[in-house]
């Protein structure tokens, strides 16, 4: 896993709340078990006017022109509810997204999002009406995220985002789950040999 320091990209407003695994990636594509391929079935149900994925609603914010290369999605609350599947936030991270800002986040897709190097910034729900204000009047501007400050900074409006200081420390250092058993590698090494 990348280590994540700052990311700077197009902000996509998704005003919806509570926007749950099946919603983020339908069922129908939970055929496999690695991490890749199924950014294309992103948000499908809503994307798309049909089930074969070839007819794009236009009025869907993704295939919208200004948000087309969005990396950083700023959603309303209850973001990642339903079950635990980590294949929403697989299908987020294949899609492009490195952050999702909300005001709340179900608990296991948080912490499914913190292992695989996706930003979850928790912020006020005044803070979200006011990136999505912003973004009303200059769509497809960009979003600088600063991990380490916690700060989110879109043209002249800045707000401070919370997220639990062990899930930060990983991120800054790029540690997935495995990368954390590695850091013991040596000692695992001579409890082995012994």
């Amino acid at each position: 896993m990348t280590g994540f320091k700052q990311h700077k990209g197009i902000v996509v407003p998704l005003d919806s709340a509570n926007v749950d695994t099946d919603a983020i990636i339908p069922k129908q594509f939970l055929q496999k078990v690695n991490r890749i391929g199924f950014g294309k079935h992103l948000f499908h149900d809503w994307r798309f006017l049909d089930d074969a994925g070839e007819q794009p609603n236009p009025e869907f914010v993704l295939n919208q022109p200004a948000y087309q290369a969005g990396s950083v999605l700023v959603v309303g609350p209850d973001f990642g509810t339903g079950s635990s599947r980590e294949h929403a936030v697989w299908a987020l991270m294949n899609y492009g997204f490195r952050v999702v800002i909300s005001s709340r986040f179900a608990d296991i897709f948080r912490g499914n999002a913190g292992k695989q190097g996706l930003v979850t910034g928790v912020v006020t729900e005044a803070d979200i009406e006011a990136i999505w204000a912003a973004l009303a009047a200059n769509p497809g501007a960009e979003m600088t995220v600063d991990l380490e400050a916690r700060t989110a900074r879109l043209g002249d409006l800045s707000v401070s985002f919370d997220i639990d200081d062990y899930t930060r420390w990983r991120l800054l250092e790029g540690l997935d789950d495995i990368g954390l058993t590695l850091r013991n590698e040596e000692k695992i090494a001579q409890f082995e040999a012994r």
